[in-house]
């Protein structure tokens, strides 16, 4: 759209809400309402005690088909992956984010080959830090980064993301300034992924097929 069309379009709905150009009055509402960042309807599900909302988080990531770990500190991560990836069968092989956080998980002392940074695609498995997730729907909340890729969440074909309960938060709703608090406002991610266990589709039959549109499996680790 050309400037001058936008113009024209937004020229038409001012004068069908009786506005006029830089109004003050609506310029002072916008930035009051941009400020504020007023919180809406929120459902009671999420509105828990801490714990059981990562007992609802588990609950439903678990429903969504994610398998749950949970591990006391970052030191029990390698033999929680070298685990998981083991008993079902998957290469001991590995792409990982770089991750500041992971970097109290030795992996050397296991046996798995691992490479860092951004997925080429031909990955079997991929291990991400996820910043925040939901307990209503057992939703994770990943971000854009150098730190952690956005090809790590969609690539692989096994996804295991690493999240700490303490950002657990009850609803969609207590993400957001989880975020702003870490990032400043006006300064979030480019990319914000939503992840609701693997990823699935179903035909017009209802066939689900799992690995459709991204990992046909995912682990869920939470640290303690």
């Amino acid at each position: 759209m050309s400037a001058s069309t936008r113009e024209a379009v937004l020229g038409r709905i001012r004068r069908s809400n009786g506005a006029r150009p830089n109004d003050p009055e609506r310029k002072r509402v916008v930035e009051a309402r941009l400020a504020g960042a007023p919180v809406g309807i929120v459902p009671q599900r999420g509105q828990l005690p801490h714990d059981e909302q990562v007992a609802l988080f588990i609950r439903m990531a678990e429903r969504a088909n994610a398998s749950i770990a949970r591990i006391a500190g970052y030191d029990a991560l390698p033999d929680e992956v070298s685990r998981w990836l083991r008993e079902n069968n998957f290469p001991a092989d590995l792409r990982m984010s770089e991750d500041p956080r992971l970097s109290g998980a030795d992996f050397g002392e296991t046996s798995l080959t691992i490479r860092h940074g951004v997925s080429d695609g031909e990955d079997l498995n991929g291990l991400s830090h996820a910043e925040a997730a939901i307990a209503e729907t057992g939703t994770l909340v990943l971000v854009s980064g150098p730190e952690n890729p956005t090809s790590l969440n969609f690539l692989p074909e096994n996804h295991i993301v690493v999240v700490r309960a303490g950002n657990i938060g009850g609803d969609m709703e207590a993400v957001f300034p989880m975020l702003r608090e870490r990032y400043g406002k006006g300064e979030m991610p480019r990319s914000l992924n939503f992840i609701t266990g693997p990823s699935r589709s179903g035909d017009i039959e209802q066939t689900l097929l799992l690995g459709a549109h991204g990992p046909r499996a995912l682990h869920i680790v939470i640290v303690d």
